[in-house]
């Protein structure tokens, strides 16, 4: 069974979207931002009201044309001596013209459907400001799943409404384990909750594994006039399936989340962007504070957005899918194995009542379909050292509902991968 689910998305772009409905995104969204209209702030006013430096066409009144002397932002009058060339001592573009309209492009939208935000975290808090009520609005979470979507949540005073995915064993391949998604338990959260925002993940992140876009299609078409359905495409390159962007298109209500941190090598330049409805990007650019980017992460992802950049980072995606399907193999041989060691398959319930201290073992491995790969252990704390004093630092689960036991790996080099084997590949001393 493939991490990937089935999907039912066309390929291509998308045809332009229907009209939303009357009370879009009005539905959706705290009442006292309705007509917000946020700072505005001299970059903006200069983008909107000086859209030109050049003189009328014709008539009397032409002159020669003449250089504006910006002096609406109290900006220093001279660059810092580490950057003579100027390039920061203006205010940044809030919005980058170029480089919205090749993330827009990337991704399979249009610029009016997009904003570029400070990584996916930035658009995540942007969304439960911009839907929840402080001290009063709910969201709903699928755990085991990425924490900041909580975290955003209680930050802002507002419920956490989980509705727990499950583990389950893969018929095909005792070795291997499935979160499934309880679609009518989310949908009885939203419906007990009132929450206004559900975050699903795919590829999910600590689980790695796809959702079908005929159940994010489901879920949209229930949580249409009721809750916004985030979903969180940061692993989406690595997944080999068509993005969920068509969606955009058949619901008002689908809000996606993508970066340039993972696939194409950016995380420290903190790029990524909310992409929804017009009316909804709108608002939330009232609500974004009014210089997000900084200049010098504006310069490297418009470089990286460049055609040769994005050859070199399909290159390198196919390159990590393919250490992804040899450390699939590999790891999944070393449960088999450790299940021998056993004498039979272990339950996990029995597991955790009574671990073997020091142990080494396996005890299942979830399929991905993103740059990671996430191992159950008997005894996770002995592979955390195992590893760490091999120098590989690797991610603890231990916070994690329902996946305590859990060790999450990205996908390094060749030779960083082997490492991980050798060390997990060890008898139990």
């Amino acid at each position: 069974m493939s991490a990937n689910q089935p999907s039912d998305q066309p390929a291509g772009q998308p045809a332009a979207a229907p009209a939303a409905s009357q009370s879009f995104p009005a539905a959706y969204l705290r009442a006292d931002l309705l007509g917000f209209t946020g700072y505005a702030s001299a970059r903006r006013v200069r983008a909107t009201e000086h859209q030109t430096d050049a003189p009328p066409a014709s008539g009397p009144e032409r002159v020669p044309p003449v250089e504006r002397i910006w002096l609406n932002a109290n900006e220093a009058a001279e660059p810092n001596a580490a950057d003579p060339q100027a390039t920061t001592r203006r205010y940044p573009d809030g919005q980058p013209v170029l480089l919205r309209e090749r993330l827009a492009t990337l991704w399979g939208t249009a610029a009016d459907e997009l904003l570029v935000t400070r990584g996916s975290d930035e658009a995540i808090d942007l969304l439960v400001r911009t839907a929840c009520e402080p001290g009063r609005g709910a969201i709903v979470t699928t755990t085991p799943t990425f924490g900041m979507y909580a975290v955003a949540a209680r930050l802002h005073g507002c419920s956490v409404v989980d509705v727990p995915q499950t583990l389950e064993p893969d018929p095909s391949e005792p070795a291997h384990q499935w979160a499934r998604l309880d679609l009518a338990g989310v949908l009885d959260a939203v419906e007990e909750s009132g929450a206004g925002l559900v975050f699903v993940a795919t590829p999910g992140n600590p689980t790695g594994q796809s959702l079908p876009t005929m159940a994010l299609t489901r879920l949209a078409t229930a949580l249409e006039g009721r809750a916004l359905l985030v979903v969180d495409e940061a692993y989406a390159d690595f997944a080999g399936t068509p993005s969920a962007a068509g969606l955009l298109r058949e619901h008002e209500n689908v809000v996606l989340l993508r970066t340039l941190s993972k696939a194409h090598g950016l995380a420290g330049a903190r790029i990524g962007a909310v992409l929804a409805r017009p009316e909804l990007i709108e608002l939330l650019g009232t609500v974004i504070p009014p210089y997000p980017l900084a200049a010098p992460a504006t310069a490297l992802a418009e470089a990286a957005t460049e055609p040769d950049a994005l050859r070199d980072t399909t290159e390198r995606v196919e390159r990590i899918v393919a250490e992804r399907e040899r450390m699939t193999g590999a790891l999944t041989g070393i449960v088999r194995e450790g299940a021998g060691e056993r004498g039979q398959a272990v339950e996990q319930e029995a597991l955790d009542e009574a671990p073997r201290p020091g142990s080494l073992r396996l005890t299942a491995l979830l399929p991905s379909a993103a740059n990671f790969l996430t191992v159950r252990c008997e005894d996770p704390e002995a592979v955390l050292m195992v590893l760490d004093e091999a120098g590989v630092v690797v991610r603890s689960l231990a916070s994690h509902p329902g996946l305590a036991d859990g060790v999450r790996i990205t996908l390094g080099t060749p030779d960083q991968n082997d490492l991980v084997l050798s060390q997990l590949s060890k008898e139990t001393p």
